[in-house]
């Protein structure tokens, strides 16, 4: 990767001194070409390297231009030392390297600086994982790293959401981890395309170099990306009353809640849904604790069901009446929610 190549020319300037292009390229396995080009780029962002012709010369930085991780600030110490997510490092196989470089990188701080680092890292730590989802399956994603590493073509199998697979040869252009899942952001022909990781089988790196457009940047194709991706979800809105029992569980649900009100005894709570098909099963599952207020079709879907329900148990109802051996069931005396860890909180 250039960043991190162009890191170290200056590093390994700032260890040696004075270095030839050749030497430089040997180090870093790349062209005295590819080196040259390098060097603009530095001498452009105001690093002071110069080459010097003749026996013994090379290129050097000038005026005792040093790199030190000092004058950092507070602040900008705490976002170093947070952007390190252990569960995505593991999946992209580079935990052990980045644990190496945070060793590396904390040493090299001030004595003052480095109590800061660790203070921060023994306060803060960021978990991507969710809670229900299992594990994916990322056979393909040390290859597409590697593939993106070296700037080369990819060809996969891809696997649609109904099962059949078609092959695929793009371009990778970056992978993006968002909520527990990586995405392969790729160009296809003249289009620029999203894949799931945990879709992709049978990923093969190709000799052909990845043909990347110059003004493509990651962060904003994302952006705009998941905007679109949200602008053209399906939506079902909905709201209900609930009881102050099964509360926790509702707000603890994937679905958004756009709204929630005391109402009395119970709570007015309006949810979005992904299809009328989520919210009359959201809708069933908590008997008489939840009470469908709107859409008027989702109230007498309920109410169809219910009295369905009570048809095809109507000779076992009557003798549980006869009987009196059936208590009706109530959700506040039935045992509580599993609690989070740590927390009076039902799980999620």
């Amino acid at each position: 990767m250039r960043a991190d190549r162009l890191i170290s020319i200056v590093l390994l300037l700032q260890a040696n001194g004075r270095m030839t292009a050749e030497n430089l390229a040997t180090r870093l396995e790349v062209s005295q070409r590819t080196i040259l080009r390098d060097m603009d780029a530095l001498s452009s962002a105001g690093v002071p390297v110069v080459a010097e012709r003749g026996t013994g010369g090379g290129w050097r930085l000038i005026g005792g231009y040093e790199t030190k991780l000092t004058g950092l600030t507070p602040a900008e110490i705490r976002s170093l030392f947070l952007a390190r997510p252990p569960a995505l490092l593991a999946e992209l196989g580079i935990k052990e390297a980045a644990d190496a470089a945070w060793l590396k990188l904390r040493a090299a701080l001030p004595v003052g600086v480095r109590e800061q680092a660790e203070f921060v890292r023994q306060r803060l730590l960021i978990d991507s994982r969710n809670w229900r989802d299992a594990a994916e399956s990322l056979t393909s994603l040390p290859v597409i790293l590697e593939s993106l590493w070296s700037d080369r073509r990819l060809t996969f199998l891809y696997e649609k959401t109904n099962g059949e697979s078609s092959e695929r040869e793009v371009d990778p252009l970056g992978l993006v981890a968002r909520a527990n899942r990586w995405y392969l952001v790729a160009t296809k022909g003249d289009e620029q395309r999203t894949y799931r990781v945990s879709r992709i089988r049978g990923a093969q790196i190709l000799p052909e170099r990845c043909n990347r457009p110059q003004a493509f940047d990651l962060a904003a194709y994302w952006e705009a990306s998941t905007n679109r991706f949200r602008e053209h979800l399906p939506r079902y809105d909905a709201t209900f009353l609930v009881t102050h029992g099964i509360l926790p569980w509702v707000c603890y649900r994937s679905w958004r809640i756009l709204e929630q009100v005391a109402a009395g005894e119970r709570f007015r709570v309006s949810m979005r849904f992904d299809a009328p098909e989520e919210a009359r099963q959201f809708a069933l599952a908590f008997g008489a604790e939840l009470e469908v207020l709107e859409p008027k079709e989702l109230r007498e879907y309920v109410i169809a069901t219910a009295r369905a329900v009570i048809a095809a148990y109507g000779e076992s109802l009557k003798g549980a009446s006869a009987s009196g051996s059936h208590e009706p069931f109530n959700c506040s005396s039935a045992a509580p929610a599993p609690s989070m860890p740590g927390t009076d909180l039902p799980g999620p």
